[in-house]
């Protein structure tokens, strides 16, 4: 089931709806359009106006997005989407930005948009009052009012206020947290510049959780849970970039595979599985490369196929291909954004071998270990000096 859907391209970004984004919907028609009293009247306007309130709220959000995209296009970083779901907007870089100075900026942008957001309404506020085209003059009594120009006025002004003021909480992954990092790695490396980010960003979302815990609010809970989790896989995140950029490809693909002939059978390849710890296998005509036939195929056919085929009929021509010597950070983002778990190594045009998503995860444990070993060793070493 398809559960993003574009409706809107901006400067070459899609911008999608996810499925569940009918949620924040229902939540404004209930809240606005709850009956009043107990004849119920003007729910259904109430309704509608709740639903159009959702609608404005994220059209801002998706402004603060494409805050933080045009300014990462404009440092040749490339976007490929803004997705918005009920908890906010989400907007996809194929990288992150290796400058600090870059990554500030970036971060930086959304929550300007909502600032300028504010700004403006306050002074298109302001007028309307002056004009008497809206009655009362103070924006934040009237943020949860009865549908009305007022309300939508007031509840709009917070909102972006709020948006903005809540993403500077210097915690991951909120824009302040990724403000904090590069104001820290302009200072010192962006390994150290995130150890230290994530664990503010922790720190806080604790604080938020136990105050939560203590005052009953399950949002602040459920908020605190996805910050604290959040900054732990932005670590995570960085530490594995920081031991994969140190690897090339060449490091890690299986270099003794099992292959394939285009005139072998399947019953062949089961036999290969059954035998060895090999799931994936290059198909070859004599040194030239055909494809790959994996577990997962092998294991279909066996489903939906009587007879024995060949696996020229069953393999996946279209494989992504890496150079040896690139790094292994590069070609895992390369997998995540192309929906691979399988790469064809060569090393110009003679190909190699295979690697996969487990062989770099492999690698990254093992290489993981063997930096811990070797600073075990000097430090022991210093310390016996």
């Amino acid at each position: 089931m398809k559960w993003s859907y574009s409706v809107a391209r901006v400067s070459g970004i899609d911008i999608k709806i996810h499925a569940t984004f009918a949620l924040i919907l229902a939540y404004g028609a209930f809240r606005w359009g709850f009956p009043k009293g107990l004849d119920g009247a003007s729910s259904l306007a109430g309704a509608v106006f709740g639903m159009g309130m959702m609608i404005l709220l994220f059209a801002c959000v998706v402004l603060h997005e494409l805050g933080h995209s045009l300014v990462a296009q404009r440092f040749g970083l490339t976007v490929r989407e803004i997705l918005l779901l009920p908890i906010g907007g989400v907007a996809r870089l194929e990288k992150n930005p290796e400058k600090p100075l870059h990554e500030l900026l970036i971060a930086a942008a959304g929550p300007l948009v909502n600032v300028a957001i504010a700004v403006v309404l306050f002074f298109v506020g302001g007028l309307a009052v002056n004009f008497g085209v809206l009655e009362g003059g103070s924006l934040l009594p009237t943020a949860d009012g009865p549908p009305s120009l007022v309300t939508l006025w007031g509840w709009l002004f917070t909102a972006n206020v709020a948006l903005a003021l809540f993403n500077l909480i210097p915690a991951f992954p909120m824009d302040g947290g990724r403000i904090l990092r590069a104001a820290l790695a302009l200072k010192m490396g962006f390994s150290r510049a995130t150890r230290i980010a994530t664990g503010v960003g922790q720190a806080i979302a604790f604080a938020f959780g136990l105050f939560g815990v203590l005052t009953g609010n399950l949002l602040l809970v459920v908020v605190a849970f996805f910050v604290f989790t959040g900054a732990g896989q932005e670590r995570s995140e960085e530490q594995a970039r920081t031991v994969l950029t140190t690897l090339r490809v060449g490091d890690a693909y299986n270099k003794h595979a099992l292959t394939l002939a285009p005139g072998d059978h399947v019953s062949k390849v089961v036999d290969y599985i059954l035998t060895s710890y090999q799931p994936d296998f290059a198909v070859m005509q004599g040194s030239g490369f055909l494809g790959v036939v994996t577990r997962d195929d092998i294991l279909k056919t066996l489903a939906t196929e009587v007879t024995d085929l060949y696996v020229a009929g069953i393999m996946r021509r279209d494989v992504l291909t890496v150079q040896a010597t690139q790094g292994l950070d590069d070609v895992r983002r390369m997998m995540g954004e192309k929906g691979e778990r399988i790469a064809a190594v060569v090393q110009d045009e003679a190909f190699l071998g295979l690697v996969s998503a487990e062989d770099i995860s492999e690698a990254l444990v093992v290489s993981t270990f063997v930096q811990l070993r070797d600073r075990r060793r000097a430090a022991a070493e210093a310390a016996a000096d």
